[in-house]
């Protein structure tokens, strides 16, 4: 018979209390870097962060004036890319989740769309400069730009509908069939709703990626200086991101606009945070629908 010590309650609490303060330093250690991030931009781009800077057009090679175009344009790419990437991702995922049969064409699916996320972001931009901008004739444009972005935004869109649809309990499925519903008609009214919260998440993790993605837009849409407003989908545009690279590394007056980098970079986080913060709101506002009902 084994002998277990006497002290195994005192020595499982040691190695639980170690294991706690180890997660815990982890999760500040985290904290304190984005803080540290965070600070570390606003302390060099607060200075120029002015109502002339959100509204007004760059000048003298983007050594003054503002970022007004640049900011639009991200807009118009996350939106565009998320109306595609969105319905299609959610479609697939219902797809992948409620119809498809296990074997090897599920199997298949998956692995392609996992592989399809660890596709760095430069494949996508040539993948759309010789698809959309090319061969549909595109050009460079705000649509080339917003079909590659959602190609990226794809996956991680599709994955997460499906681990979302998957996490809805057998039971609320088999009382709607039981009641005589259809199949399109319990996920329609029954899992999805119940899922959406969750399908939320998708959107805010593609919606962080194509807000800071600099390569696929680099082929397909990006201007390098182009102070004017784009005036349809199939315009160029400036965009935050490139904006911020191109001033960065290689614009007329490094050292005269570093400070335009930093407040560029300032407004970018904040973009990124309003929309996260909009969809957090979003994914609340549908969790407590669901649980009213």
């Amino acid at each position: 018979m084994l002998a277990f010590p006497k002290n195994i309650d005192q020595i499982k609490m040691r190695n639980q209390r170690i294991m706690f303060w180890i997660a815990r330093g982890i999760s500040y250690s985290i904290i304190a870097i984005l803080i540290l991030i965070l600070f570390f931009i606003l302390k060099r781009g607060i200075g120029v962060i002015n109502w002339e800077f959100f509204s007004t057009m760059p000048k003298e090679g983007m050594t003054k004036g503002g970022i007004l175009p640049a900011i639009i344009g991200t807009l118009y790419l996350v939106a565009g890319s998320m109306i595609i990437a969105f319905p299609i991702g959610m479609l697939s995922g219902i797809y992948v989740n409620e119809y498809a049969r296990e074997g090897q064409v599920k199997r298949f699916i998956k692995l392609m769309t996992n592989n399809l996320a660890g596709v760095p972001s430069i494949v996508f931009g040539l993948f759309g400069m010789a698809l959309f901008v090319n061969q549909l004739n595109f050009g460079a444009s705000i649509l080339a730009g917003s079909l590659t972005l959602a190609l990226l935004a794809l996956p991680l869109i599709i994955r997460t509908t499906e681990e979302s649809l998957k996490a809805v309990d057998n039971t609320f499925r088999h009382a709607s069939y039981a009641l005589g519903a259809s199949k399109l008609y319990t996920i329609r009214k029954v899992v999805v709703p119940i899922a959406f919260p969750n399908i939320i998440t998708g959107l805010i993790l593609g919606i962080g990626r194509v807000s800071g993605e600099t390569a696929p837009i680099l082929f397909t849409v990006a201007a390098y200086f182009l102070p004017r407003l784009p005036n349809s989908v199939f315009d160029q545009c400036m965009a935050l991101p490139y904006h911020l690279y191109v001033i960065s590394t290689s614009g007329t007056d490094i050292e005269t606009s570093r400070p335009i980098a930093y407040g560029t970079a300032v407004v970018l986080i904040a973009i990124v945070l309003f929309v996260n913060l909009l969809a957090n709101f979003l994914r609340n506002y549908f969790s407590r629908k669901v649980k009213m009902k």
